[in-house]
């Protein structure tokens, strides 16, 4: 798909590198508990049993990374898996499946290939009792439609529209350094990547100008170059998208602050690292998920109202950061932005820990993953009540 080696080695990397504390949450969350009610004597114990045939339809854009945080969590719970990798990268999940195979009893773990038309006869077969999917909204809307008529459970990790708050009183170097990392990290093709950043306009021009020293540093070329920091788009098509937003902002009146060279080989999806500045909430690129390496810059009076409801501002709600250095001020913004993960002076993906569910809000998920609640959605709570106290071996 074009990813460079340094995220190469580290999607990897992480996915192999799972820690066995992370597998002792899941077993965790799926144990039994039990209450005792003293004045009625009575017992109630809840147990959790699997849910059966589990479908994991993962993503081009990490084709190894996201198939563990669903896999794993649905076979430790008990139940079997099937992957259906993207059909774009289906090379790198099947070295990973393959691997993870040889630790499990034959059929446990189990691969399928194909495009659309496989995953929609896989997540509309009787026999799978739990889809969870990553990828677009479009896709997961239809996947929630076709699951409705056997009220099958349903993670879906959907696309994102993240924006990035950056006070007066914020460490303008860090949140640059920041903006710059999570906009053009894996070409911009993050569904929780920095789409639209709001600066407060006194330190506006500041900003700006750390932003552009930063992007300079983003060389666009051959992923297997260990110089390169952004590599080709996955696709033609995902390239036209960008090209035609940015068309659009710049014949609305945006303007490009910083414009680096590509390659000149004409066989690649090269997209250029773009600064863009003066971008208002009524271009597309502002609303519809872009996921292309284009840092989008806008202003705002610096108001924590303000900074909410450009926030909120979309039918997007997946991740969302904010920048101050008074942190009770950065806290309150949080609460009110309606997003999965708040991450304040830093990029939450990146700092979370591992107790924190995965989960989008609004038109950005469905269910969530990760953490003991989302550990707990890959099976089914069942309560034993018991008139009087007991001891079951």
């Amino acid at each position: 798909m074009g990813k460079v080696m340094s995220e190469s080695r580290e999607e990897v990397g992480e996915a192999l590198g799972l820690k066995d504390s992370w597998l002792d949450m899941v077993e965790e969350a799926n144990q039994e508990l039990c209450f005792e009610n003293d004045r009625t004597d009575s017992q109630s114990i809840i147990v959790r049993d699997p849910l059966g045939i589990v479908a994991v339809v993962s993503p081009w854009n990490y084709p190894v990374g996201e198939i563990p945080l669903l896999a794993l969590p649905a076979l430790v719970a008990g139940n079997t898996v099937v992957v259906k990798p993207s059909e774009v990268t289906p090379l790198s999940a099947q070295r990973f499946c393959e691997t993870l195979a040889q630790c499990l009893p034959s059929g446990v773990l189990q691969l399928v290939y194909g495009d659309g038309r496989v995953g929609s006869e896989l997540v509309s077969s009787p026999d799978v009792k739990m889809v969870c999917m990553t990828g677009s909204t479009g896709t997961g809307k239809k996947i929630m439609q076709s699951c409705a008529s056997d009220l099958k459970r349903l993670i879906l990790e959907l696309g994102g529209k993240d924006p990035l708050i950056v006070f007066s009183d914020a460490d303008l170097e860090k949140a640059a350094r920041d903006t710059v990392q999570y906009s053009l990290s894996n070409s911009g093709q993050v569904c929780c990547a920095v789409e639209r950043v709001f600066v407060e306009e006194s330190v506006k021009a500041r900003f700006e100008e750390k932003v552009v020293a930063y992007a300079r540093e983003w060389k666009v070329g051959p992923p297997t170059e260990e110089t390169t920091k952004l590599g080709p788009m996955v696709s033609h098509t995902q390239l036209s998208i960008v090209e035609d937003q940015v068309k659009d902002a710049l014949d609305a009146g945006a303007k490009i602050l910083y414009e680096s060279e590509i390659p000149e080989d004409k066989k690649g999806n090269w997209a250029p690292v773009r600064v863009m500045t003066d971008l208002d909430q009524s271009m597309r690129i502002l609303k519809q998920e872009t996921f292309g390496p284009v840092i989008c810059l806008s202003s705002f009076d610096g108001s924590e109202d303000e900074a909410v409801r450009l926030a909120n501002d979309s039918e997007f709600g997946l991740c969302s950061y904010i920048y101050s250095n008074d942190v009770s001020k950065a806290a309150r913004v949080g609460r009110r932005i309606n997003s999965g993960q708040i991450g304040i002076n830093c990029y939450s993906l990146a700092y979370a820990q591992p107790q924190c569910p995965w989960i989008g809000h609004k038109h950005s998920g469905y269910g969530s993953h990760s953490g003991s609640d989302g550990f707990r959605s890959f099976s089914v709570p069942k309560s034993l009540v018991f008139d009087k106290k007991v001891q079951i071996s």
